[in-house]
């Protein structure tokens, strides 16, 4: 039935059953004109599809919101493959500071924003932001490829995937492995608390953990608390490279990095792989995740999208 369905909504014009039979074949699927028939008839009752007499079936807005649900299978991993395609789309040249770089991008209450700023200072000051660099966009102006609400600002923040990019244009392959809510005690990372794995979530963790209410990051300001990070890995080889490079992405204002291990070894208790390194990365939605915790609702799409990094200013540059 899935795969009927996933034929009607694909066509563009109302659909018949040898049409759709015929189709299904291709797929691998041996049915009969009669026996997808059947199917259409119960789709139909369920209505997850509209019939149009001799012209055939068209799919449903019902049937959309069915076929989205049922194939939740195919979207297992689908953060990965964002990950990896956004990393592969930014670039951002670190020697000229000149390219393309990725934004998480939040939007909140007009009337919230100058309160905002305020609960992120500490979060921008205690380097527990992706960098400094930020991008705000007022009520009909856009911001990446997104709109701007009426009534609404737009805050972009820089993403921890940008150091994916970054290394990757350095002939450096990364792998992300997970997103996490990271204890942080005495203003040093402790251990994970919580963790999702990016090849195994059809979401993006931190969305997850923000709107969980998982993070103590306001408190972690403070020296102790829980901050949203993520660990990648490098191959071990690479090692004093990668932070050669990463102390540059630093001053170029888009650092985050807390922590890199050493060959083979452990990471706050997460195991390596063999002749890998983990790095430790801070989560560039932490400004956000403490304005939620303050009480001002926001709703926030990470990693959503490219902009120049010359539209970019420091955050100490807002009003």
């Amino acid at each position: 039935m899935n795969a009927i369905l996933a034929i009607i909504g694909k066509a563009k014009q109302p659909i018949g059953s040898a049409e759709i039979a015929l189709k299904l074949k291709e797929l691998g699927f041996e049915l009969s004109e009669r026996t997808v028939r059947y199917y259409l008839k119960s789709m139909s009752e369920e209505g997850l599809i509209k019939i149009f007499w001799k012209e055939g079936r068209m799919i449903t807005s019902k049937g959309r919101e069915e076929l989205s649900n049922a194939r939740v299978s195919d979207k297992v991993g689908l953060m990965s493959s964002r990950i990896e395609a956004m990393a592969y789309l930014m670039d951002f040249d670190l020697a000229r500071k000149q390219g393309a770089v990725i934004l998480n991008i939040s939007f909140l209450r007009a009337a919230d924003y100058p309160e905002a700023l305020k609960v992120m200072r500490p979060v921008f000051k205690k380097k527990l932001s992706m960098g400094d660099r930020v991008l705000v966009a007022k009520s009909g102006e856009e911001i990446g490829t997104l709109s701007v609400p009426k009534g609404k600002i737009a805050f972009g923040s820089l993403c921890s995937i940008n150091l994916n990019g970054i290394l990757l244009r350095h002939s450096l392959p990364v792998e992300s492995k997970f997103g996490a809510v990271l204890q942080m005690e005495m203003g040093k990372p402790h251990r994970f608390t919580e963790l999702i794995s990016y090849s195994g979530s059809t979401l993006d963790p931190h969305e997850i953990f923000i709107k969980s209410n998982m993070t103590a990051v306001r408190e972690a300001t403070a020296g102790s608390g829980k901050i949203l990070a993520g660990l990648r890995e490098i191959p071990a080889i690479s090692r004093e490279k990668a932070e050669v490079i990463l102390a540059q992405t630093e001053q170029a204002g888009l650092g985050g990095v807390l922590f890199v291990g050493k060959p083979g070894q452990p990471v706050l208790g997460m195991p390596v792989g063999v002749e890998r390194v983990g790095i430790v990365v801070v989560g560039g939605l932490n400004p956000v995740a403490a304005v939620e915790e303050a009480g001002i609702e926001t709703e926030s799409k990470a990693l959503v999208s490219l902009v120049e990094y010359n539209q970019l200013q420091s955050f100490w540059n807002l009003s």
